[in-house]
């Protein structure tokens, strides 16, 4: 695949609007896809060859007693410990790393989010900017990819965020995706989060027309959004006071602005200071990855410190954790997205990213185990 973005398609960088009109407007652009997309019956019969064929009952949450309890040891281990089998391998736009993914089953797509490269320049920049610069604006490039990992079209964000995740939001007229957005300044990692319909070779920014946006925590940052769209769910993970914490809540009433969430809860792991490295949720359950490249202080011989965790929404209580044993071999390692992939001849799949390769030819890799 190119590695190299030729320029991009720009859009005129909008003035300043009054907050309620560019709200309405935006909303009623997406109204016709909002009103498209699959209830939680058609989502039951979606299909791509993979459709879906399962039953679900309605999650709920109850605010957690405590965030962190472990796991019996004496227990008999889910299915989900097993490694993971692999299902793709390509390269993205750039030669950075794969930050997160999500499946669009319905259109056969796959969308996914990097950090832009070093030497790109985009509509209206006076000169390529560096990876360093990219990191810290919070400039994203939003690939598009087909099952088999060819590409399929791309978007750019500029300031949005570090794209630790991405939720997908399927719908007759194609997708609408849900991102970090407003990328502060000093980290380059998001304050809010925002939704938008994909369009291939578009710039977005941060002040777009067409971008419906939210603070739902404010004073906050990194700002991580998941969705799962048979509960009507929106998972979020901020940081306040540099505390990382998880917020569920009802997606319906998030998308009306009302942010009181279903539970709140500090996020589990954070105490052993390794890099966050993706999200998804399922019914009562939430799902992270936590770990680091292979190097000096985490060698391959060691099988790596990449670990996954399944937390109970109800409690906020870890219900089990491992070290991920999935694609030991790889060079370097870094673990990188988690996502739900759904079935109609299978039950629903964790899909977990990996990155490998050396800087400058990165590949990534994606695999899928049972999810319970």
């Amino acid at each position: 695949m190119t590695r190299h973005a030729p320029t991009p398609q720009p859009q005129t960088k909008p003035q300043p609007q009054a907050q309620a009109q560019a709200e309405a407007e935006a909303e009623a652009e997406l109204q016709p896809q909002l009103q498209a997309e699959p209830g939680r019956r058609a989502l039951l019969s979606l299909s791509l060859g993979l459709g879906l064929g399962l039953t679900v009952a309605t999650a709920t949450a109850a605010p957690p007693s405590r965030a962190h309890a472990a796991p019996n040891p004496d227990r008999k281990p889910p299915a989900l410990a097993a490694a993971g089998r692999e299902l793709l391998t390509g390269e993205l736009r750039h030669t950075t790393v794969i930050q997160s993914f999500a499946f669009d089953e319905q259109w056969g797509h796959i969308y996914a989010l990097q950090v832009v490269s070093s030497g790109v320049q985009l509509p209206g920049e006076d000169a390529p900017r560096t990876h360093a610069e990219r990191s810290l604006s919070g400039d994203l490039c939003l690939n598009r990819l087909n099952m088999d990992g060819s590409p399929a079209g791309h978007m750019y964000l500029k300031g949005f965020g570090h794209g630790g995740s991405i939720g997908l939001q399927p719908s007759t007229v194609g997708p609408t995706l849900w991102t970090e957005w407003d990328a502060n300044p000093r980290s380059g990692y998001g304050r809010g989060v925002c939704r938008f319909r994909f369009a291939d070779g578009q710039v977005l920014y941060r002040d777009s027309d067409g971008l419906l946006t939210y603070h739902p925590v404010p004073g906050s940052t990194s700002n991580y959004p998941a969705l799962d769209l048979l509960h009507q769910q929106l998972l979020l993970r901020y940081k306040t006071k540099g505390v990382a914490r998880f917020a569920l809540y009802d997606l319906n009433r998030f998308r009306a602005r009302s942010f009181r969430p279903l539970a709140d809860f500090p996020q589990p792991g954070a105490d052993l200071d390794l890099p966050f490295q993706g999200m998804t949720l399922y019914g009562d359950h939430a799902y992270q990855l936590l770990g680091r490249a292979y190097g000096p202080d985490n060698p391959p011989s060691s099988g790596g410190d990449a670990r996954l965790y399944r937390i109970d929404l109800r409690t906020g209580q870890v219900d089990w954790e491992q070290l991920e044993q999935t694609a030991p071999d790889l060079n370097p390692r870094e673990p990188e997205g988690l996502a739900i992939l759904y079935g109609r001849r299978f039950d629903p799949r964790l899909c977990l990213g990996f990155t490998e390769g050396p800087p400058g030819a990165r590949r990534y890799r994606l695999y899928y185990k049972a999810l319970r």
